[in-house]
């Protein structure tokens, strides 16, 4: 991908309401993202009736509650995904949506969606990341909590159910929300491209946008980052995402750090072309020298503007004769 793919993740942030979602994707289009991105799942398919919340999850939502319980509240309608998708196309931005369940892998790829994003979670799943690695579509692979090892294993279950490894995209993850800044192990994403040979992004989970920022400079042709409406709003993840204008921000500084890595030809750039006469030097006259007299390092020495002879050529230019008077700070001439 020549520019970073950026997604706007709005998760489960909706809270299980249609409208909220559909502002949601207003949001990402206006900030400028590429696609935004939910997540789809049948809540008791996801989890078992035994299964509790994260730390963080009994913090921002009722800590009462179990994990079913909590993602219950979270759904939408399975036909809703359909409506979102169409709003998505009107709004001429990619619909993308995590699958958390067999049923709604089947359920997405008969949306036709374009790029499939395996989260975190799902890594050690193997009938999962078989299922997904049969579509040979574009895939999306976070790996928070996983090692090297496991990283290998599920590329190699994508791969062998009939994925090219040049459409996967591996992104480095934490999976804490919020991500300590000493936990994001930024250099991992680097070990990972290398280790494998593979595109490589970021999914961040920290408070703010400076690491996400900082994974593009580093290479990341990936960006994920979850979003909110309102900080204050009930769910789990509301408090660890992004503002709107807070998304613009993070999206507006990716774009400009985009621009600035460039080619990585080190030249004269066209915008600096004009300052190089007025920044570099020129051999000139130290003081008046008359015509037949030797160039020395009494009478030469190196001033501005630099649209005379080039100071490198000073030891060829040293010793010879002048062919005329040069008056002092005169370009010299030969």
């Amino acid at each position: 991908m020549k520019k970073v793919f950026i997604i706007a993740e709005a998760g489960v942030n909706h809270n299980g309401n249609i409208e909220i979602a559909k502002n949601m994707v207003d949001v990402a289009k206006k900030a400028g993202a590429d696609a935004v991105k939910f997540q789809t799942f049948i809540a008791e398919n996801l989890a078992s009736k035994y299964a509790i919340k994260a730390e963080y999850q009994t913090i921002t939502t009722n800590s009462n509650e179990s994990q079913l319980q909590m993602l219950k509240k979270l759904e939408l309608k399975i036909n809703e995904y359909k409506e979102l998708a169409e709003y998505c196309d009107k709004k001429k931005i990619l619909f993308l949506s995590t699958p958390f369940d067999m049923d709604s892998i089947t359920f997405l790829e008969n949306l036709e969606m374009k790029i499939f994003k395996i989260p975190s979670g799902e890594i050690t799943n193997l009938p999962y990341l078989e299922k997904i690695g049969l579509l040979n579509k574009r895939i999306i692979l976070s790996t928070g909590m996983a090692d090297l090892g496991e990283i290998e294993d599920a590329l190699d279950v994508l791969t062998e159910a009939g994925t090219k490894k040049e459409n996967i995209t591996v992104l480095h993850c934490n999976t804490e929300y919020p991500t300590p800044y000493e936990d994001v192990n930024l250099n991992a994403m680097i070990t990972i491209k290398e280790a494998f040979k593979i595109n490589v992004g970021y999914s961040d989970h920290t408070l703010g946008i400076e690491v996400p920022i900082a994974a593009v400079a580093l290479g990341a042709t990936v960006i994920e980052k979850h979003f909110t409406l309102d900080k204050n709003m009930p769910g789990p993840d509301n408090k660890a995402s992004l503002t709107p204008d807070e998304l613009y921000k993070m999206i507006k500084a990716i774009r400009n750090i985009e621009k600035a890595l460039g080619q990585g030809i080190k030249k004269a750039s066209h915008s600096e072309m004009k300052n190089k006469p007025i920044a570099r030097k020129s051999i000139v006259a130290r003081k008046k020298i008359k015509k037949g007299d030797f160039f020395t390092l009494a009478n030469m020495t190196v001033k501005r503007p630099g649209t005379g002879i080039n100071p490198m050529e000073w030891d060829k230019i040293l010793g010879m004769v002048a062919k005329k008077d040069f008056n002092e700070d005169e370009l010299i001439e030969i």
